[in-house]
């Protein structure tokens, strides 16, 4: 009886650690737009938002010049919940030397990068001692650091903007053992987030190869298996109201609004929770790049092919371990 009580507290935090991150984001979006705008007109405490607006303009730099992490909200008890949910593990396959700097690139992105978060923006599965002495940081879309009170609760995780000042600054001023982590394929791989997918948006994606090759950085290929397993998608007939919807914002943002779910509250009904499905990052060996401060074209197109051909690489030496079939291959688009 005391034995199956425990599971079920232990099952309750696990669905609400996942719960809140998914949950406090948009929590936080709608709060601090619609908060802020009401206080701002229609009440007399309009001087808050204000002195909210002064912080942001004297604080804006701070995601572009290495964030402002805490090492003890990357150590919350929380994020073990959250990684156990799934659960998430960390492979590692070589060791890194602390004396260089590297760009490690993460695929897939699927729909949340809940490995990724797991894995390089929590100590939850233990990275500081798989990798002792590489800092991590965790590179995402500079929007998420335009909204008051989220922007904190992300750099607090030792997450950063992925803008190319941003990776300037930590490979230049930070010193040597960083580990920028980021997801090339972007919002746009989402598309491809489905189950039993191994799609992945690279085949035009040269910048970070650029940034490597100015810096004269290794890149290192990392694979999530599981990533794509999380969530279902609804496919909308080709061609069809809806789908030319996506197809036409997709082209103009570059992000695919995709109808995604997953499960609910309770194992048998659905939501936007995702499926407790196992998520394992595997770490591939260390590209050597030369440093070229203004590679050609040709230079990127030169090292963009041997990521490519390590990555399938790790992809294929790994994939019969996490269930996918031995004939399967990855598709690069």
């Amino acid at each position: 009886m005391f034995s199956s009580s425990k599971k079920n507290l232990k099952t309750m935090l696990e669905v609400f650690a996942v719960f809140q991150w998914f949950f406090s984001i948009i929590l936080i979006i709608t709060v601090a737009i619609l908060g802020n705008l009401y206080v701002l007109v229609f009440t007399s405490y309009w001087p808050v938002t204000v002195l909210i607006f002064i912080w942001l303009a004297f604080d804006w730099k701070t995601p572009e010049q290495g964030g402002r992490r805490l090492n003890w909200v990357r150590r919350w008890r929380l994020w073990r919940y959250y990684c156990n949910y799934f659960p998430i593990k960390l492979l590692k396959t070589h060791d890194i030397s602390p004396s260089h700097n590297y760009i490690l690139v993460c695929h897939p992105h699927g729909l949340m990068s809940h490995a990724v978060f797991g894995n390089f923006a929590t100590e939850a599965t233990g990275f500081s001692k798989i990798f002792p002495g590489i800092i991590p940081y965790t590179l995402t879309l500079g929007a998420f650091f335009w909204v008051p009170f989220l922007r904190e609760y992300v750099l607090s995780t030792g997450v950063c903007s992925v803008s190319q000042s941003s990776m300037d600054f930590l490979l230049t001023q930070k010193g040597k053992g960083n580990m920028l982590i980021v997801v090339v394929g972007g919002l746009a791989e989402c598309r491809y987030s489905l189950p039993g997918s191994s799609t992945l948006v690279l085949k035009k994606r040269f910048g970070f190869v650029r940034v490597a090759l100015r810096h004269g950085v290794a890149l290192i290929p990392a694979y999530s298996f599981g990533e794509t397993e999380l969530y279902n998608q609804y496919i909308f007939s080709p061609g069809g109201l809806v789908n030319c919807f996506q197809m036409w914002f997709q082209s103009l943002v570059h992000v695919y609004p995709c109808a995604f779910y997953g499960r609910g509250f309770t194992r048998n009904s659905w939501g936007f929770l995702p499926y407790a499905r196992s998520l394992t990052t595997v770490v591939g060996e260390p590209l050597s790049l030369p440093k070229i401060e203004n590679p050609s074209e040709a230079d990127v197109a030169k090292y963009h092919e041997l990521y490519i051909d390590a990555l399938r690489k790790l992809f294929n030496e790994h994939k019969t371990k996490f269930g996918i079939s031995e004939t399967q291959e990855l598709e690069i688009i």
